[in-house]
């Protein structure tokens, strides 16, 4: 049975009774559930229909006989009077409680909030003080609701002005305020219907009820229900749907649409055997191997209607409770509250534990009502979460099992329990929250178990994703720490801690790796999850150490535990090693014994987070004080530093190892890890505790035994203990690098005390220091320096705390972004071997150093710089840098740089030798200085014989020797400083001895050597200059020579990009006598066009000639409508039934043509553009930016976007003859021409058909005499027209075809009659596009353009006048019949238009092109003299001239003012008397007189652009060149200027005047026309000149107000409430959802997304659309082709925020959007696309007709 047919059928049921006799025999019933029950399974059924969408009507009737009836037992009146009363005394509430929707914009304030989780809605926001804060914006995932009110969510302003006076959540009981009985029936009722909801939605029967709702007749009605999931695309279920339904796609694709929106659908209704039939089919179309079928269930209709009806009780219970506190706070008692001697759960908890069975529109409606109800009430919301935390492990295991996303689920709800500090604490100490969720996380990765440890080998990475989920539970109960500890918190949270440690001892040593040896790894191991699971444990560890340190006790019980299980975990290792032998090795007297284990030989591990959690407690111990104590809980016997340092040593020996390449038979995933180890997203938890933990063993270590240590698990003991022996290379190479990674390892352990409990700094310190050195690097946008940081629990990284204190902020440009750029006094901060440098960093800021050192002209030495004290227990890691291990190390690396011979030795590992010896140096410094006791002797023993070895030379005298090592010239600055500093410790150790011979022979020698540097540093500089001076010099003889010697080729190549037009001395002189006019008697002349050209596929140069081969240039034709402020109008001038004559003034839709400027011979063209074709025809699979099948390709030099060529045609020469000129003029007046014009086109049009000669004889006689008349036009003057060569017929034919087929999206056909009106059109649109252009950026008219544009401009021009040579002579003939009817009302045409719908510009260049075909007769073929041409053109522009100023003056005068006393000038009288003229021929429907001024003035600002157009027009036309005023920048002048260029009065009214007999008929018949008159009436509207300027819709300044925006808008076609990818059109202002089914359409029987739809008619194909929710901007070209740029929004750091990934406050950036308005009104939006698609080319492209 049909959906429809059902409705009919349950419609006609047995009529329902009122609701108050209903409420009546309820009340007088025993049992109030009974009467409920039978009532619903009387009428649930036939009432709400479930085949489709509900209806307005059926829900109506569902309300009024379903839902009305409950309330009136709810108020015992009528529910419009009981929802009155309730409104009048319930109080607003203070929290807003507002759930977000998917998509909805959200803020959350960086300064007030407690946590990045605490957001406000857009209503609360824009009302709250954290507008004015540091906020971050962004798109909810749905689910959540807004904070506002939550006096816990917010430092500061935790209410906004709508909410502050609200009652406070906390307030009295106010279901005792309720009206008598109220609330027992609402606790009777409440109860009632929850447990129908519960036993509906969990209802497991598909063909059965439960009892009590039984039907008395069962029927065969059932309904095939599909259930949504996330395996199956929208595509594969429509084209399943359409496949086992036999519907049509745009049925299918609704219900595939609700299916995914309410998570299942009733597809058909029927018999039980024609739906088991429909499951078969669905199920067998949507099985495969790699898929499960859809989920598909036969359901009874009577189950499905209760079913639905629950879903509407869920809505209903969240409405009623919404409107009353009293009511709300009942409701949670019944779902709250467990029934006496009941082992089952609460209410609400059944539901729950039932939600992951539920489908999508169930949970949606549960998880809202749970947020409008229990999260609403702080007690009951405390009540909830216990429920919530008491089935938690349960929960979590069921949404791992589940396939939905989280926002569905009711485990989302964790973060609005977890997230509030003082449940949290509550659910941590009275019900063992943080246990119970660790627990959790221990039974979900239980799977993933191999001999205790994880090994994540083979996992769904959707299950994976889905437990990693619960940690972000972990780290919401941990966010906020407590003020106040009690016994039970602490205990309770012991708990929870050694359960961590359980979780952590498996990960610890987990997926270790041994090193690969003669053959490469097969199977690359999976460490993806690993890592995940290391980064979200990052912040968890770090707020557990937090939580430790706020209590004395705490930390060390933590820290107790902590060193139990890792001992544990370290006697495990142990005892697999029992069989090893001890090692003893000795090293100056020192000696140590260790187990052997080599790391390049046995597994190692890079996880071991509890080494580093031990090491960040003893940090907090040390921080705190409480270090005094560890003995009492750690014995020092028991701590076996050597064991704990081991797993971290051996980690970072391996980093050591992949640097020098040794494990590069492991594969890329030890490189990746080893690449993450230290990225600054794990460093903190991984590499940074590494190094802690070292410098703990350092400082309870003797620094000889740590060294030892070191050296034997770097296995280069021997390498220092022996003497070497020649190895291979990769060997060398190998050690070479150990030891420098050694040598860094040392600098790092001794010198880096950034850490606060390590050494005495604070987190602002830290951060100051890492963004100093990151600025050493280069100057960075803030985001780089964020994504640079570590960020804390709260997503910050303290950047903005110190920035500007070492920074100054660059302001970006156009393009890039803002930049910091460090301070110079914070220079000396700067240490080459900062450890969180990688090796590329390091090398860029040593080079970046060094350059600013040498421009300065100072030394280049880099030192190291002091660091800050260690803390006391640390201090002891100092006495590293003045062991004797050390100075042996130092002492063998220089030893081995100063013996040439030798290769085991490398500059960076001198390099590091110096640093270390500098920081010994300066440590010893800092001791002789202080007032404590030197216990250092580094200058001793460094500058003593046979101090590290005997008889081995000092370290002093290595140094000296280092200087003259030619391979170190780049450290002999740093060896210099570095002696100077022997020199200065040397003093301060003499300092107190009395010989004073000495200590002057001291200073003598020290100044002796900085006078012999400076002197050497200055003899270098002084060479350096020398030098560079000489070859500048060399260079500079040799440019000439070769400019000399190949002159001509220079010449040529400087032609070519300048695009020069070569004259001759008559042109010159010709010029100079110019009167700068371009029409008529006194029009300049000009000399022919000299062009020489370069082929860029050839090279090869030829000068243009019309009987040449042709010369192309690379040229974009597109449809543009970037002229036209109208957007409802369709657009409607193409195909094959147009007619292009005439432009409409509102230029609807243009064709513009462009090109890039670069030329080719035609020959070469038609090669490269045949061997692209074949080149592409292979590559089935590729995707190309451009599209061969119509003709587009890419120009060959600069890769723009091309679909045709337009060939080059020199402009020829003109010369009139004065006395020819002065005599024809007084001949040809205005009157004389326009008679032999309509004679000479009504003889032509009579001799097509010798029957309707007589009737033109008949209709003018005085016209159409005899022959002489006909050919009198002849009489002016003929010449013979010019031949093309056939190569440029050929490319004329080809480009004019091009322009026909793009102009009206037609086939190509070059012998249509509308192909040259369609160049003509091109030609004049491309001409006010570039007017409209240079106005816009208030650049001169002429002199603008780069020379490849002025030649293309020319080109078209050329181009567009050829078409009378090219095309057929008749049909030119034709179309300038119809043209002239304009002017000439006698001539027998049949088309009429009204002068207000004529674009005149557009007229002015299709007459003047196509004029000279009136000279054309069939026994010979002619053109116009010069002379001719001259005075038509003059005519022509003078009538078109008169035409636009009656057009403005009947369009633009409507409201002027009346006519004013005072004196006018000549030009207003005679407006005034033109205005009266057009008054009395408009019967008086001009209203006003206006001021003659001001007539004057609008005729003026009117006229100029087409003034303006018409002088480009006829410059690259003719070749005129035009007046000095109008290349100048200066405003003044300009309108004169023109008139005189354009041979018109400045009083342009006088053409009014001289030529009054032939206006008047004119402007009789122009304003008698029913158009105008209907304009005059205000029944039409029409342009108004000046033509308003084009721009791109105006956007806020704040992106927050676009956001909001987004927010409130409502789709029309949507039935849903959902937040939309809400797209905003930046031509028109409208908004579209795009990539939504809703908003689809069919075109030409194809299915497009709605900014492809738009974009058609908005922009003839073209779109820019500012995609609200992703920041950024969609450039569209059709259907197939588009991309994505950055939005014109930037914020505070002068960068953009695609995807509003940082979500910082963005503002619009002026000059970025105005860069994107010029891309638009230049029609470079396809070439953008095109540049973007081949820049970015992916293997699976974006379907952008979707959008």
């Amino acid at each position: 049975m049909a959906d429809g047919q059902l409705r009919e059928a349950s419609l006609g049921g047995e009529p329902e009774p009122e609701p108050e006799p209903v409420v009546r025999s309820w009340q007088e019933g025993v049992d109030l559930c009974s009467g409920i029950y039978q009532h619903l399974k009387e009428y649930v059924p036939p009432v709400l229909c479930s085949g489709s969408e509900a209806k307005p009507a059926e829900e109506n009737r569902a309300y009024q006989k379903l839902l009305q009836t409950l309330e009136w037992y709810l108020f015992g009146e009528t529910p419009a009077d009981g929802f009155a009363k309730l409104e009048q005394s319930n109080s607003s509430s203070q929290l807003c409680g507002r759930v977000f929707k998917g998509g909805e914009a959200t803020y959350s304030c960086r300064d007030c909030a407690i946590d990045p989780t605490c957001v406000l809605c857009v209503d609360c926001f824009q009302n709250s003080v954290h507008k004015n804060h540091r906020y971050k914006m962004n798109s909810s995932y749905g689910g959540g609701f807004c904070d506002c009110g939550d006096v816990e969510a917010w430092k500061t302003g935790p209410a906004c002005k709508m909410h502050e006076h609200g009652a406070s959540e906390d307030s009295a009981n106010s279901a005792s305020q309720l009206p008598v009985g109220l609330a027992e029936r609402a606790q009777q009722l409440f109860t009632i219907i929850f447990r129908y909801i519960i036993d509906m939605l969990i209802w497991t029967e598909d063909k059965e009820l439960p009892l009590g709702l039984q039907p008395r007749e069962k029927t065969d009605s059932y309904f095939c229900v599909l259930f949504n999931d996330e395996q199956h695309s929208f595509e594969h279920v429509i084209h399943s749907l359409q496949r086992s339904l036999g519907c049509s796609q745009r049925e299918a694709q609704s219900h595939t649409t609700l299916i995914d929106r309410e998570g299942r659908r009733a597809v058909k209704h029927g018999t039980l055997q024609s739906c088991q039939e429909t499951k078969l089919d669905v199920i067998n179309i949507t099985n495969s191997v790699f898929q499960s079928p859809l989920r598909v269930e036969i359901l009874h209709s009577s189950v499905v209607s209760h079913q639905n009806f629950a879903l509407r009780l869920l809505s209903w219970l969240s409405q009623v409770v919404s409107n009353s506190a009293g009511l709300r706070q009942i409701f949670c008692e019944v779902v709250l509250n467990q029934e006496p001697e009941s082992d089952q759960p609460c209410l609400s908890s059944r539901l729950m534990l039932a939600d992951a069975k539920l489908w999508k529109g169930a949970r949606k409606a549960f998880h809202e009502l749970i947020v409008c109800s229990l999260l609403m009430e702080t007690e009951y919301k405390r009540l909830f979460a216990i429920e919530f935390i008491t089935h938690y492990k349960q929960l979590q295991l069921e949404f791992v099992d589940d396939d939905h996303d989280r926002n569905v689920s009711v485990t989302a709800q964790s973060v609005q329990i977890f997230t509030v500090p003082t449940l949290a604490r509550h659910l941590i100490e009275e019900h063992d929250a943080l246990k119970i969720i660790i627990e959790t996380i221990i039974e979900l990765f239980s799977e993933h178990m191999d001999n205790g440890k994880l090994h994540f080998q083979s996992y769904s990475q959707d299950k994976l994703s889905r437990k990693q989920m619960v940690l972000y539970d972990l780290k919401y109960v941990l966010i906020s720490k407590p003020p106040l500890w009690t016994d039970k918190l602490r205990e309770r949270f012991l708990e929870g801690f050694k359960t961590f440690l359980k979780l952590l001892k498996t990960m610890q040593n987990m997926e270790p790796m041994s090193r690969q040896i003669g053959q490469h790894l097969e199977i690359e191991p999976e460490w993806e999850p690993a890592f995940a699971i290391q980064v979200l444990l990052k912040c968890i560890l770090s707020m557990i150490q937090e939580w430790c340190a706020s209590d004395e006790q705490v930390l060390l019980q933590a820290y107790k535990e902590c060193h139990r299980v890792l001992s544990q975990c370290t006697n495990e290792c142990s005892q697999r090693d029992a069989r090893k032998q001890l090692n003893m090795l000795n090293m100056c007297g020192h000696s140590i014994s260790l187990k052997r284990y080599l790391v390049s030989r046995e597994p190692v591990s890079i996880h071991l987070p509890l080494s580093r959690l031990l090491a960040g407690l003893h940090v907090h111990l040390n921080k705190s004080g409480a270090i005094d104590k560890l003995e009492e809980y750690v014995p020092s016997s028991d701590f076996q530093v050597e064991k704990l340092m081991d797993y971290p040593l051996r980690c970072l020996v391996l980093m050591a190892q992949v640097s020098a390449d040794m494990w590069r038979r492991n594969g890329f995933s030890l490189v990746n890890q080893a690449f993450c180890y230290r990225k600054v997203k794990w460093r903190e938890e991984m590499f940074d505790k590494d190094i802690i933990m070292l410098q703990i063993a350092a400082s309870m270590m003797d620094p000889n035994r740590f060294l030892m240590f070191l050296l034997s698990r770097f296995e280069l003991f021997e390498v220092f203990s022996k003497s070497p022996v020649p190895r291979n290379k990769d060997v060398i190479q190998q050690t070479n690098v150990l030891v420098e990674e050694l040598l860094h390892l040392i600098i790092i352990v001794v010198g880096e005390r950034y850490v606060p409990g390590v050494g005495h700094v604070k987190k602002d310190d830290v951060t100051l220091r890492e963004v100093i050195h990151l600025l050493c690097i280069e100057p960075m946008p803030h985001s780089e320096l964020a994504q640079s940081l570590p960020e804390n629990e709260n997503n910050e990284t303290g950047l903005e705390n110190v920035i500007h204190q070492v920074a100054t902020f660059k302001k970006p440009g156009l393009s890039g972004h803002g930049v910091y750029e460090l301070k110079p006094e914070y220079l000396k901060h700067f240490n080459l071997f900062f450890y969180h440098y990688y090796k590329s960093q390091q090398t860029k800021a040593e080079d970046e150093q060094k350059k600013r050192k040498k421009q300065s002209n100072s030394n280049e030495a880099l030192p190291p710089p002091l660091p800050p004290p260690f803390y006391s227990t640390f201090v002891k890691v100092t006495n590293i840098l003045n062991c004797d291990v050390l100075m042996l190390i130092l002492r063998t690396v220089l030893q081995r740089a100063v013996d040439s011979t030798g290769r085991l030795w490398s500059e960076a590992m001198i390099q590091k030798t110096l640093h270390l010896i500098c920081m010994a140096l300066q440590e010893e410094q800092r001791q002789l200085e202080g007032e404590e006791d030197v216990n250092f002797d580094v200058y001793l023993k460094a500058t003593r014989v046979g101090s590290s070895a005997v008889n081995a030379e000092s370290i002093l005298s290595l140094l000296e020797k280092l200087r003259c090592v030619p391979q170190l010239d780049a450290q002999k600055d740093m060896i210099i400083w570095t002696l100077q500093m022997f020199e200065a410790v040397k003093k301060l150790r003499e300092k107190s001895s009395p010989c004073s011979a000495t200590e002057a022979a001291s200073q003598k020698t020290h100044e002796t050597t900085q006078d012999e540097d400076k002197a050497e540093r200055k003899r270098k500089a002084e060479a350096a200059k020398l030098y560079r001076q000489k070859i500048m010099a060399q260079m500079s003889a040799m440019q000439k020579n070769f400019i000399e010697s190949n002159k001509h080729l220079y010449e040529k190549a400087t032609e070519a990009p300048k695009q020069e037009t070569v004259r001759t001395e008559v042109d010159s002189i010709t010029n100079a006598e110019d009167p700068g006019v371009a029409l008529g008697p006194m029009q300049g002349a000009t000399a022919a066009e000299k062009i020489i050209l370069i082929c860029i596929l050839c090279q090869e140069e030829q000068e243009v000639k019309t009987d040449e081969m042709a010369m192309v240039l690379a040229a974009c034709v597109q449809r543009s409508t970037a002229l036209s402020k109208s957007r409802s109008r369709t657009i409607t001038n193409l195909g094959d039934d147009c007619d292009p004559l005439i432009m409409h003034p509102d230029l609807g839709c243009g064709t513009h043509v462009g090109s890039c400027g670069h030329v080719m011979h035609a020959s070469c063209w038609q090669k490269y553009f045949e061997a692209v074709q074949n080149s592409t025809r292979n590559r089935l699979h590729a995707e190309l930016p451009f599209d061969l099948e119509t003709g587009e390709f890419l120009c060959p030099l600069c890769k723009a976007l091309c679909n045709t060529v337009l060939p080059v045609i020199p402009q020829q020469a003109h010369n009139l003859d004065s006395k020819d000129t002065e005599t024809v003029a007084q001949i040809l007046t205005l009157s004389r021409w326009l008679q032999n014009v309509v004679t000479r086109i009504i003889g032509l049009n009579a001799s097509d058909s010798k029957e309707n000669e007589s009737k033109l004889m008949q209709a003018s006689p005085t016209s159409w005499k005899d022959a002489v008349e006909f050919r009198s036009i002849l009489s002016f003057g003929v010449q013979s027209p010019i031949k093309y060569s056939k190569s440029i017929v050929e490319m004329l034919q080809l480009f004019a075809t091009a322009v026909f087929r793009v102009g009206l999206k037609v086939a190509p056909n070059e012998a249509d009659s509308r192909v040259p009106l369609m160049a003509w059109n091109a030609c004049a649109f491309t001409i006010q596009s570039i007017e409209n252009i240079l106005n816009d950026e208030d650049k001169v008219l002429f002199g603008s353009l780069p020379d490849r544009q002025g030649l293309s401009l020319k080109a078209v021009l050329q181009f567009a006048a050829s078409q009378r040579m090219v095309a057929s002579p008749k049909v030119i003939q034709k179309h300038l019949s119809r043209l002239m009817s304009v002017f000439l009302p006698h001539l027998d045409v049949e088309d009429t238009w009204s002068i207000l719908d004529i674009d005149f510009f557009h007229l002015l260049v299709s007459l003047v092109l196509a004029f000279p075909s009136l000279y054309w007769e069939e026994t010979v073929e002619l053109q116009p003299s010069d002379i001719s041409c001259a005075f038509n053109n003059l005519y022509l522009f003078h009538l078109v001239t008169m035409a636009h100023i009656v057009q403005i003056l009947l369009t633009s005068t409507t409201d002027c003012p009346m006519e004013q006393d005072g004196e006018e000038s000549e030009e207003s009288q005679s407006a005034a008397e033109l205005y009266e003229v057009l008054r009395e021929y408009t019967s008086r429907s001009l209203e006003y007189k206006p001021h003659g001024c001001y007539l004057w003035n609008c005729v003026k600002c009117g006229i100029f652009p087409f003034l303006r157009c018409s002088a480009l027009f006829f410059n690259y036309l003719l070749g005129v060149p035009p007046p000095e005023e109008l290349s100048k920048d200066s405003s003044e002048g300009q309108f004169e200027a023109l008139c005189l260029y354009l041979a018109l009065p400045t009083n342009l009214f006088k053409l009014f005047q001289e030529h009054q007999d032939i206006v008047s008929p004119l402007l009789q018949r122009w304003c008698s026309d029913s158009s105008v008159q209907s304009f005059l009436k205000g029944e039409r509207t029409t342009v108004q000149y000046p033509r308003e300027r084009n721009q791109l819709m105006e956007l806020p300044e704040d992106y927050s107000c676009i956001l909001n925006q987004g927010s409130q808008y409502k789709c029309s076609r949507s039935s849903d409430d959902e937040t939309k990818n809400l797209a905003l059109c930046m031509f028109c202002g409208a908004m579209l959802c795009s990539e939504s089914q809703c908003c689809r359409e069919e075109v030409n029987g194809e299915e497009i997304g709605a900014c492809v739809a738009h974009a058609i008619n908005c922009g003839s194909g073209l779109g820019m659309f500012l995609r609200i929710r992703e920041c950024q901007v969609l450039l569209l070209a059709g259907k197939n082709r588009g991309c994505f740029i950055p939005a014109p929004y930037l914020d505070d750091y002068g960068e953009t925020d695609q995807l509003l990934r940082r979500g910082n406050p963005l503002h619009l950036c002026t000059e970025r959007y105005k860069k994107l308005e010029r891309l638009w009104q230049q029609h470079r939006i396809l070439e953008e696309i095109t540049r973007s698609q081949d820049m970015n080319q992916v293997v699976i492209g974006l379907e952008w007709q979707q959008f």
